[in-house]
């Protein structure tokens, strides 16, 4: 792709669809040329002719992708918590034992644009790896893919476990390796894990991470339904430079595909912002305020309120209640990001 070309293009033409050879839909929101008026411009209102534009249909966003052939749907990744294989050990300490994989995929993320991707699992994000406070996690660790790469987790854990290059033999597995990373999942709250292999900015740009929950041992106050949502870019031409915004790998699905909740269940959602290549990532709740957990590190939260701003590996619980019905959108407040893909809906019904 020309160099030149940048991601603020796809908002002036309106998307991808003439790159991709796609006839099928529009990408973002069409560009189209104004019907040209009855009178003369500067009798149109007193509106200089610059001033006159075209607002679209309606949202911008794009048609579905083969969820099925990228082998993951971001509609199951919400609500997928991978609690391992349990066991207990002599001790008495409960052992999780989990199995992930890299893998290079080419993975469509807006009809007709193939993302060469490095995932967990054939992923993006990765499995949601889920423990509770005090537990041995086990990680058996294989690298399918043809480059070297490892799991580095936020959390206490020994330095041999740290997954960084020069720490031991996890911290760079080769293609073709593997190693069991071990450790006792603490402190409680949301954490992440993600590849640490330099370029570190290209290995996590690629797909290379994923969530990780330890709850408290006395567990959280119950909810009605809980949600995992990874906030990231999708640098397509490699410019060091988002041209695409997603939660949960595909840009536009929660749009797409509003999320149903009903009036008066109690939401939990742990977000974390993994974005690459920008200074900030943020959530913005229509219509409604949540209280707020940084880290989920307490059972307190620390702010009501309907926008939160989150740095890369932030990342923070949100619960809330709906008490009409309706469509309300999230999304992140850059429009940039919204306009290029992070925007959602929850359908609330009665």
């Amino acid at each position: 792709m020309n160099k030149n070309f940048s991601r603020r293009d796809f908002l002036k033409i309106g998307g991808l669809a003439a790159i991709a050879g796609t006839a099928s839909g529009t990408i973002l929101a069409k560009a189209k040329s104004p019907e040209p008026p009855d009178k003369p411009f500067d009798d149109i209102c007193g509106i200089p002719p610059a001033q006159i534009m075209d607002h679209g249909d309606g949202l911008p966003g794009a048609g579905d992708v083969d969820h099925e052939k990228n082998g993951f749907n971001p509609g199951e990744i919400l609500y997928d918590f991978d609690y391992g294989k349990v066991s207990t050990l002599p001790n008495g300490q409960t052992l999780r034992e989990y199995e992930i994989i890299a893998l290079d995929k080419s993975i469509e993320i807006v009809p007709g644009i193939q993302f060469p991707a490095w995932t967990y699992n054939g992923r993006i994000p990765g499995p949601t790896l889920r423990a509770t406070e005090g537990d041995r996690v086990r990680i058996r660790f294989r690298n399918g893919s043809g480059h070297p790469h490892s799991m580095h987790f936020h959390g206490f854990h020994p330095g041999e476990m740290d997954g960084v290059p020069g720490t031991g033999p996890g911290g760079m597995v080769e293609s073709g390796g593997e190693f069991v990373y071990e450790f006792d999942a603490e402190p409680f709250g949301l954490h992440l894990y993600h590849c640490h292999v330099f370029p570190l900015a290209r290995h996590i740009a690629k797909g290379l991470y994923g969530t990780f929950i330890v709850d408290p041992k006395e567990g959280r106050p119950p909810v009605d339904k809980e949600m995992v949502m990874v906030m990231h870019g999708i640098d397509i031409d490699f410019d060091n430079g988002n041209d695409f915004y997603a939660v949960n790998g595909i840009p536009f699905y929660y749009q797409n595909h509003p999320i149903q909740i009903k009036v008066g269940e109690k939401i939990r959602i742990y977000l974390v912002n993994i974005l690459e290549f920008d200074f900030v990532n943020s959530f913005h709740l229509h219509a409604n305020f949540f209280h707020y957990y940084p880290t989920g590190t307490s059972l307190t939260p620390s702010e009501f309120t309907d926008t939160i701003i989150q740095g890369q590996a932030q990342r923070g619980i949100l619960e809330f209640t709906y008490k009409y019905p309706g469509m309300y959108m999230f999304h992140a407040h850059v429009t940039e990001f919204a306009e290029l893909g992070w925007n959602g809906m929850f359908e609330v019904t009665a």
